[in-house]
């Protein structure tokens, strides 16, 4: 079982630069996006189910704005639009799919980086969002994969310059600290379990060639929760594939 988070920037222009064929090619099981900037009306479904996807989409009420969607080779047994906290869902940040196997919850995490407001409401969502997953782990056997742009890096190894970036929303001490929280509720990071090495981001600037240089931000994981941790089999981020500002993150398991 393949599992892809990508934050598009943009599905339609993701599309533009061929996420389709890039999709046709790579063949993961399931595709989480962030950022799709659409309402459901303007994406092209039927190019995904083209390729063998059942496709949901949740949009954000703005157009233009934040959105979030799945696609799937299998279908769900069950699909949540939204996560019930109101300005999380106007916004369309959470989207879940459930499978025989786990409870997948796609989200989009808010950026606090465009001023004071918007960092103040990124905090109050995630301390929301550790009661709202503290539900779904209730039970020690909860098989949970929260996939998405967290739009945080955890540790100094996640950044490119830590020390630089030390008072920057995506890696202040209180959204790392959240993020220790969000890992001691029970959930692992998949990728830091298969690989240990520094200098692997998800997320580069547009600005000073940052991609190139790799002067990036890794704020883009698929975790599992304690309880699907001998399943990963798995776990990559994938910087060469060119659609977005973002790269795909992949996690494989296997049952």
């Amino acid at each position: 079982m393949k599992i892809i988070s990508y934050n598009l920037n943009g599905i339609r222009s993701a599309i533009s630069k061929g996420l389709l064929d890039w999709i046709k090619e790579d063949q993961a099981d399931i595709y989480c996006f962030q950022e799709t900037k659409a309402h459901e009306i303007d994406i092209d479904k039927a190019s995904f189910e083209k390729l063998g996807y059942h496709t949901y989409f949740f949009s954000a009420q703005k157009k233009g704005y934040s959105g979030v969607g799945i696609i799937s080779k299998q279908k769900p047994n069950e699909v949540i639009f939204g996560c019930g906290f109101e300005q999380a869902d106007f916004e369309g940040r959470v989207l879940q799919v459930t499978f025989d196997q786990f409870h997948l919850i796609n989200t989009y995490f808010p950026s606090g980086s465009s001023g004071d407001e918007r960092q103040a409401y990124k905090m109050q969502f995630l301390q929301q969002y550790l009661e709202f997953l503290g539900l779904k782990l209730a039970s020690r056997e909860a098989q949970v994969i929260v996939a998405g742009d967290y739009n945080i890096c955890h540790k100094a190894i996640d950044i490119h310059d830590p020390k630089g970036n030390k008072d920057s929303s995506g890696f202040l001490p209180e959204e790392r600290e959240w993020m220790d929280s969000f890992f001691e509720t029970g959930m692992i990071d998949a990728f830091r379990q298969i690989n240990p090495n520094p200098h692997q981001y998800s997320w580069w600037s547009f600005r000073a060639n940052a991609r190139n240089n790799n002067k990036g931000w890794r704020i883009d994981y698929v975790n599992v929760s304690n309880a699907l941790q001998s399943n990963i089999a798995d776990a990559a981020i994938l910087p060469n594939v060119k659609h977005s500002d973002h790269c795909p993150v992949m996690l494989e398991l296997k049952f």
